[in-house]
């Protein structure tokens, strides 16, 4: 297990806008940051990064907490994971005390999966460096490539012995079970025989975006025909190709930087471009692009540039791929390198300065590059040109922004000597028909699944839920200010009669709700409110202060997401540079006495008209007569109660 001193060591030193910023682009947005969400598809954001309170909000999804909440979430690491994580990134020294076999045991299923997978990195990394076949076979490979040790170190790449079950004998002798070697796809089970997937093959591992390896990619140095060139691990519970891209880990900050992301089709491109400075690129690995795969991206920046190599027919059937990207609402460009040449081998054969100028030199927009490259095929053929502006319509359809849209449109005119007017046609008939096509697909789906429902009726607002959390929120927030608080105390005159005098009085906000609730015996229903309340009480009482930072580290993972969307929407609302505009927004802190005293009294009063009805309820015909005095005294003194709490409500608010 990991010492307390290394977490309390690790809380302090992460910063959760530098965490985050690895695997969302963050803008400032007033004294917080905004970014699209990474726990969603959408379009606006509504991810809010707080660098204050150190805590994070998804509004779309709910999810919020600390920084080891984010990476618990996002990268579905246990607590550890995170914490080593976090341990890593900031190069603090992990002190452990010794795990019992008890929790060896506990790990669960996936964990086992990326152990193995780690195991396997490092056990073909030893391989290539240290083996005589590795060195004599795998190193001589890539360095005949242009790799430098450092780059070959640094993507972790190896090589698996041209034996059958050289890494499956050891990895078992070593205590991995045979059973995640095989779910991980790293050895290949037949009844009682066992085989290395990846046998005879120089070994690139693919990581996640926080540097987990999900999986290998293994290429054949051989001239086998039966076998394939480049073979991937099979899609299991860590990894799914159509997720994944590989380099990301390594890109993910400089596609930020740079607001730019430049993407290849292999693994050596990646390579080839990091090493020579380029660090902003990635791969989909020779698969055909996905929308999962373009949204890891837009969460970094919205442009991509697609390098193709020289081969025309390759760059028409991977064309299609770019629609998605398009319908993404991201902007795309494309960049061909002269014939023979792919970015590893021209990243390798030219200066950074050369590849970079070459680049700004011949970068095109994708419709307009798409249109001039479909031309070319088409020629004065009429039918193929119809059926190439048809084509060129329906990537257009899928740009949402309409004056990027007309731009797109009159530069295809332009192209292929075509009328503007003959393609706004086409367009709108093209959007007519996937709306029609929309519509009708609803229809089918609602007719399939048609069933009678009840009316429903209009959900009921849980009062006491929105009292409680407004009181929670004041704790939380002004929890230790001082503040002038007005009570009305019934008190006798001279002629007997009870009336309201006013008493003023200074006291701390946690003071004043910590004392009205117990002189009242109230507790709060919501179980996740109580805790915080209490520990809230605990820390203010104790130490006279409430760090928000560490209080919310402090508490459990599902009440401290309570705790963060209270304060994250306390941020998400607040009025910035209205002054600017002449309007001058009184803060709330000079009216926290008075918000304090009114929810205290809007929860005394409901709690009072449920006790009300509770005794109206208890009311029958088979009622004695003693105990309906009883009653009806009670409910008066409560009429009574609420009466005086009413007009002190009124005098507050």
């Amino acid at each position: 297990m990991i010492a307390k001193s290394t977490i309390d060591a690790v809380f302090d030193i992460s910063r959760v806008e530098e965490v985050i910023g690895d695997f969302v682009q963050l803008k400032k947005s007033g004294s917080n940051f905004k970014g699209l969400s990474p726990f969603s598809d959408e379009r606006t954001p509504s991810f809010m990064v707080s660098p204050v309170k150190q805590i994070w909000k998804d509004f779309s999804s709910g999810k919020g907490g600390n920084v080891v909440a984010f990476l618990m979430e996002h990268e579905h690491f246990t607590y550890p994971e995170a914490i080593r994580y976090l341990a890593n990134k900031y190069g603090i020294e992990i002190e452990e005390t010794e795990r019992t076999d008890e929790e060896k045991a506990l790990a669960n299923e996936k964990e086992s999966m990326y152990l193995v997978s780690e195991y396997a990195k490092k056990y073909h990394q030893e391989v290539l460096w240290e083996a005589p076949q590795g060195k004599a076979i795998g190193l001589t490979y890539f360095k005949e490539r242009g790799f430098t040790q450092e780059t070959i170190k640094k993507f972790g790449l190896g090589y698996a012995l041209d034996e059958w079950s050289a890494f499956t004998d050891t990895a078992l002798k070593e205590g991995y079970n045979l059973t995640y070697l095989e779910k991980t796809g790293l050895t290949i089970v037949k009844g009682e025989k066992r085989f290395d997937r990846f046998k005879g093959r120089v070994m690139f591992p693919i990581h996640s975006m926080s540097g987990r390896v999900l999986g290998f990619g293994g290429r054949i140095l051989t001239n086998d025909k039966k076998a394939a060139k480049y073979l991937n691990s099979p899609e299991s519970d860590i990894y799914h190709k159509s997720k994944v891209l590989y380099g990301l880990y390594y890109a993910k900050q400089a596609i930020a930087k740079e607001d730019n992301c430049y993407l290849v089709e292999g693994y050596t491109d990646v390579i080839q471009m990091h090493q020579a400075g380029i660090h902003n690129v990635v791969s989909s690995s020779g698969t055909a692009l996905t929308a999962e795969q373009i949204r890891l991206i837009n969460r970094l920046t919205k442009n991509i540039t697609v390098l193709y190599d020289g081969d025309a027919a390759g760059i028409r059937a991977s064309l299609r791929g770019v629609d998605l990207i398009l319908e993404q609402g991201m902007n795309v460009r494309v960049c061909t390198f002269p014939d023979g040449e792919d970015p590893d081998s021209f990243t390798k054969n030219n200066a950074l300065e050369d590849v970079l100028a070459y680049f700004e030199n011949n970068v095109k927009d994708f419709i307009s590059y798409k249109a001039s490259l479909l031309m070319e095929v088409a020629k004065n053929d009429p039918i193929k040109k119809a059926e190439v502006i048809n084509d060129m319509m329906s990537s257009i359809s899928k740009v949402s922004d309409r004056i990027k849209q007309e731009l797109y449109l009159r530069e295809t005119s332009r192209i292929m000597d075509i009328s503007e007017e003959v393609l706004f046609a086409t367009l709108a008939q093209l959007q007519n028909k996937e709306i029609k096509d929309a519509n009708k697909k609803i229809k089918q789906e609602k007719k399939a699944f048609e069933v009678i429902k009840p009316k429903e009726k209009a959900k009921s607002v849980d009062v006491q839920y929105i009292l409680e959390r407004k009181l929670i929120e004041i704790l939380l927030l002004y929890g230790n200010m001082e503040a002038t608080f007005e009570d009305l105390i019934l008190k006798e005159d001279d002629d007997g009669e009870l009336k309201m005098e006013r008493e003023l009085f200074e006291a701390k906000v946690f003071q004043k709700l910590y004392l009205d609730l117990q002189q009242d015996e109230i507790d709060l229903a919501n179980e996740k409110f109580q805790k915080i309340y209490y520990k809230a009480i605990e820390k203010l009482n104790a130490t006279g202060s409430l760090e928000l930072d560490t209080f919310v580290n402090e508490i459990e993972p599902e009440v401290a997401n309570e705790v963060t969307d209270i304060l994250m929407r306390e941020e998400r609302y607040e009025l910035h540079n209205w002054e600017a505009q002449n309007i001058f927004v009184k803060p709330k802190e000079e009216t926290i006495a008075q918000l304090t005293s009114e929810t205290i009294l809007s929860l005394r009063c409901f709690l009072i008209n449920l006790k009300i009805e509770e005794l109206k309820l208890s009311l029958s015909e088979d009622t004695k007569l003693e105990d309906l005095q009883s009653i009806l005294e009670e409910i008066k003194d409560y009429i009574f109660l609420k009466k005086s709490l009413s007009e002190q409500l009124k005098r507050v608010m």
